[in-house]
């Protein structure tokens, strides 16, 4: 096999096969579901977590799809035990699982059928953060809010990501390279573009915003779980722009990345505008427990 293989409602198929129905409901009203994984040395990190939050997500939505959380957790291990082979050593891959209600009844002629579970592969985009580990993440305050919870509950995770797309772009018209960081309709700290957002104070600590108010990250749960183990003080509160600013140190945590250091906001830099020394015992007790160098790991694949 030299093409990676893609799984699509209970079929392994060539990854440029997968394709999602123009009629089907996640296409048509963005109702779709996903979770967003990393391996490490081809293993899924943090598999079960993840599937518990998907499972949540699917409750949250009203879909059955048709698969056991641990069948989807043997097949998500099997499709990347297949296609981790076809890359280089040391290399490592995502993984997409994504589950929407299938077909659209408004648009379908027949019976609407059953809901569509899939899974790809993909070779991790290093060159999209593997300098920022030593230069930092630019954060851009936006007019565009995070959805309230009125539209749907914080903690679903969904591809219904418009303000997202919107945001960056307002942010790189502000900044070039810049993300957005977003802010609810009372203008407190949220999150940026899909990371979680934490700031560090030497007084206080890694704060985050409450956990009732933001996505459930599973690498902002590594982190607190780092931080523990390192003698850091970690807690929730409420964060404005101004702390944010006033911060001595300020972090992004997503999947693909781990841990990102933020050195800029809205212009002004943050840290001196360096990574700072909690952000670097953070991501070398990362490393650890992973077993290899997220950053140098970046660094090495980021011409691929």
């Amino acid at each position: 096999m030299t093409e990676p293989l893609a799984f699509l409602n209970g079929r392994w198929i060539p990854a440029s096969q997968l394709a999602v129905s123009a009629v089907d409901a996640g296409f048509v009203l963005g109702a779709t579901v996903a979770e967003q994984l990393r391996t490490f040395g081809g293993k899924l990190f943090r598999l079960d977590e993840h599937l518990a939050r998907l499972e949540h997500s699917l409750e949250v939505v009203g879909i059955e799809p048709g698969m056991t959380l641990r069948e989807i957790a043997r097949a998500a291990a099997e499709l990347v035990r297949r296609n981790h082979s076809l890359l280089a050593p040391g290399d490592d891959l995502g993984l997409t699982i994504f589950v929407t209600p299938g077909i659209y009844p408004a648009y379908a002629e027949t019976g609407a059928g059953g809901p569509t579970v899939a899974m790809h592969t993909y070779r991790l985009p290093f060159r999209l953060w593997a300098e920022k580990y030593e230069t930092g993440q630019s954060l851009v305050t936006t007019p565009l809010r995070q959805v309230p919870s009125e539209c749907w509950p914080a903690e679903l995770k969904c591809r219904s990501r418009m303000h997202y797309y919107l945001a960056d772009r307002h942010a790189a018209r502000v900044e070039p390279g810049a993300r957005a960081l977003l802010l609810d309709r009372d203008g407190r700290v949220i999150e940026a573009s899909t990371a979680n957002v934490l700031i560090c104070r030497a007084d206080e600590g890694l704060l985050s915003p409450p956990a009732a108010r933001i996505l459930p990250g599973i690498s902002l749960a590594v982190v607190g779980e780092l931080a523990r183990d390192l003698a850091i003080p970690k807690a929730e509160r409420e964060l404005t722009p101004d702390d944010l600013a006033a911060a001595d140190e300020a972090l992004l945590s997503s999947t693909p990345f781990c841990l990102l250091p933020v050195t800029r906001f809205d212009g002004r830099e943050i840290g001196g505008g360096r990574p700072g020394p909690v952000f670097a015992k953070l991501l070398r007790a990362w490393a650890e427990r992973v077993g290899l160098d997220p950053a140098e790991q970046a660094r090495r694949f980021a011409g691929r």
